[in-house]
């Protein structure tokens, strides 16, 4: 990886080999991705709650029932409380973070509320909690082999199943994920 080559609005893929429990085969969305760390949302991690649980706990009116039955996703192992929203760029929120001219993240109560309505942004990802990397740690991870980076994909993060995700993102590289092994061989 070529030094402050930053890896903002690209997924990163699990390797097969990573086994931690928190990333074994995830594709993440990576967000931020600067000197100071990384910020990325894992986008292949169904939890068991509906976004209606989250408009009730917030005391949010529901009006869109679309919106009520749209499924929540562990985001990351970092502030599981906290929630996040992907979503197309367009309408300006309290608290966004710009990601691209097409995506952005953010974490203010009033795009919740605006989803409830059947108001909020075109397309969105809600999110609980998300991944972090400290200060050169993702790197370190990179020349370690566990992730692959690829370029975001809406259609991927829209779109695709939720267990297709991961493999659909390596393939936009024409990388088969399944296929790849890290064994040493002996003769």
């Amino acid at each position: 990886m070529i030094e402050n080559n930053y890896l903002d609005n690209q997924f990163i893929i699990a390797m097969p080999t990573l086994t931690d429990d928190n990333f074994s085969r995830s594709a993440i969305y990576l967000c931020q991705h600067n000197a100071d760390g990384a910020l990325g949302i894992v986008i292949n991690r169904k939890s068991n709650m509906k976004l209606k649980e989250i408009f009730m706990q917030m005391d949010i009116p529901i009006a869109s029932r679309i919106a009520a039955e749209s499924p929540v996703y562990v985001g990351g192992p970092v502030q599981q409380e906290r929630g996040f929203v992907l979503h197309t760029t367009g309408e300006k929120w309290a608290i966004t973070l710009p990601i691209s001219e097409v995506m952005s993240l953010t974490t203010s109560r009033d795009i919740i509320e605006a989803i409830a309505k059947g108001e909020g942004p075109e397309r969105y990802f809600v999110a609980l909690g998300y991944a972090g990397w400290g200060k050169g740690q993702l790197e370190k991870e990179f020349l370690a082999n566990s992730w692959l980076n690829t370029p975001f994909g809406e259609p991927i993060l829209f779109d695709t199943p939720i267990d297709l995700r991961w493999r659909m993102a390596a393939n936009q590289i024409g990388i088969d994920i399944n296929q790849l092994t890290f064994g040493a061989g002996h003769a």
